[in-house]
């Protein structure tokens, strides 16, 4: 069995390592040191959490062991993804460098510039960075990378989904063409392996493990959920879990939870919360502070759970997490193996537990096809008690009595309201004078009779003359009905003409016009009862004369 020992390492890093507790290297470690020694390129492939940081690290310190950095030129650079992989390089660094004299620094975003510049000033020998805060110091005239020796890139797959291909692409550039490549991956994909052709020289290619291939000792389950309603996914998904996660027990220690987006990982942080979980976020859009200090609780003890996006699928090196949440399927299948390699890790005993709704089951699929196995489903622990009542079979014979029984009763009642709320013509609040006077003006007979009514006692000729009046004034009515309607002054037609001549039988002033101020006022002062409103002055004459008479 090859030792540390037999690697041809620094004898104070082999004293670091000792005291670190480890004294047998991981297959990708007795595999990558030797050439990495040698000066050569290499090209590792591993799974997640095989150890493939100190592979890397363990070699460079020995290489930097002899000679000096000078002022913003690093003799070596370390490429990490995010920020909790380029920490957790650093702290490989500081555990394996503790019995050298070789500086470091470490650049990432959420820190100033100004700390970072007065590290690159004084001159380091491991420069650990993502690649847009390297740029960026780069850009700002603060670093030269004309001096690099030795670069390696970490988690190269990771970049590539992240975006960061065209950066490495341009920091490759920005390095000087004898430099050493150590190249590691979890997953060979296409874009991966046209890079390696490009910037590697005849690299020495170590492959411990088939490509994507998850742990043996981590237990895979998967439960298909599926919700009463849609508009209740969200929360019977996050009550799922809460299930899931009080029947582990006592077994569960400490866990770690995905979510795809960055806004679930907040709600179901929170919910944990609500419902008394020891459970806390992580992901991008968090203060690197608050980032710092809540992988320092999971880390310590201090945390139970750990909510989190594909950010920290990366580089959590917290050997005894017990359990591995999915709460939702990763788009890509290269990210489940990631995330469940967070557990199970140094050879432990792990468990991982995948919510797969509806919408997942592609994901899932891609996920088993890859895995080249099933993973085994569990049952959704959650009752559904409530959709079991909402799905019970009606009789078919109550539907038409329902039916029959509802419909009848509106029938009749929309009836009776038809006829309630209908009003007469002239009852009618939005009723036209027109419409009110017509059915007046088409009841001269009515009229006869309530002038015959008012006359008394009053002989046989005086009622055919007052019949041949309320004639005459039914025409004028009409007449004088229209006239209104208009703006201007209408002529007189028919009987309405003979109404002077009329005026002047009866022995009244004849009158300036129909329509005039004087008809007007004569009207308001002499009310006749039983005549209408729009009774021509003239009758009303009539009648006063008879009655002083």
């Amino acid at each position: 069995m090859t030792k540390f020992s037999d690697l041809n390492l620094n004898p104070k890093v082999l004293k670091a390592i000792e005291e670190a507790g480890y004294e047998t290297p991981t297959p990708i470690q007795a595999g990558a040191i030797p050439p990495a020694l040698e000066g050569r390129d290499v090209l590792g492939i591993a799974q997640t959490g095989t150890g493939k940081t100190a592979s890397f690290t363990l070699p460079m310190i020995t290489l930097l062991a002899r000679g000096r950095a000078r002022a913003r030129m690093p003799r070596s650079l370390v490429l990490c993804p995010t920020r909790e992989l380029a920490a957790q390089v650093a702290e490989n660094f500081d555990t394996y460098t503790k019995h050298l004299k070789l500086t470091k620094a470490l650049l990432i975003g959420g820190v100033s510039f100004k700390e970072q510049d007065q590290l690159i000033d004084k001159g380091v020998d491991v420069l650990i960075a993502t690649p847009g805060r390297l740029l960026d110091h780069f850009e700002r005239g603060k670093l030269l990378l004309t001096g690099v020796q030795i670069m390696v890139v970490d988690e190269a797959d990771r970049m590539l989904d992240m975006g960061f291909i065209p950066d490495i692409e341009r920091i490759f550039s920005l390095t000087p063409f004898t430099r050493q490549t150590l190249f590691f991956s979890a997953t060979m994909t296409p874009e991966i392996e046209r890079i390696t052709n490009t910037f590697l020289s005849a690299p020495e290619r170590i492959e411990v493990a088939r490509q994507a291939s998850a742990s043996e000792t981590i237990e895979q389950n998967v439960v298909l959920f599926k919700a009463s309603r849609k508009d209740r996914e969200a929360s019977e998904k996050r009550t799922a879990l809460r299930a899931l996660i009080d029947l582990e027990g006592d077994k569960l220690t400490n866990a770690i939870i995905f979510c795809n987006r960055k806004t679930d990982v907040d709600i179901v942080a929170k919910s944990l919360k609500k419902y008394g979980y020891d459970a806390a976020p992580i992901h991008g859009d968090l203060d690197q502070s608050q980032r710092t200090r809540t992988l320092d609780g999971f880390r310590g003890g201090d945390l139970r759970i750990l909510v989190a996006s594909d950010v920290a699928a990366r580089g959590l090196d917290v050997p005894s997490v017990s359990h591995v949440f999915n709460f939702d399927v990763p788009g890509h299948p290269e990210d489940y193996v990631h995330r469940i390699g967070r557990t199970g890790r140094a050879g432990r005993e792990g468990k991982a537990i995948t919510i797969c709704s509806g919408r997942d089951e592609k994901a899932l699929t891609a996920v088993e096809s890859l895995l080249q196995k099933e993973i085994v489903r569990l049952e959704n622990p959650v009752k559904k008690a409530e959709p079991a009542k909402r799905a019970a079979p009606k009789k078919a014979s109550e539907k038409p009595e329902r039916s029959s029984s509802r419909s009848k009763p509106t029938a009749v009642t929309a009836d009776v309201a038809v006829v309630e709320e209908t009003p007469k013509k002239a009852d009618r609040v939005d009723a036209t004078p027109s419409e009110v006077s017509k059915p007046e003006a088409r009841k001269p007979e009515a009229r006869k009779t309530e002038a015959s009514k008012s006359e008394g006692s009053k002989s046989e000729p005086q009622k055919a003359e007052n019949n041949k009046t309320a004639a005459r004034k039914s025409d004028g009515d009409k007449s004088d009905s229209r006239s209104r309607g208009r703006k201007g002054p209408a002529k007189a037609t028919g009987k309405a003409a003979e109404e002077p001549q009329a005026q002047a039988n009866s022995g009244s002033k004849p009158q300036r016009g129909r329509g005039g101020k004087q008809q007007s006022g004569r009207r308001d002062d002499r009310t006749v009862v039983g005549m209408g409103d729009h009774m021509p002055s003239f009758i009303a004459l009539s009648f006063d004369e008879r009655r002083a008479g």
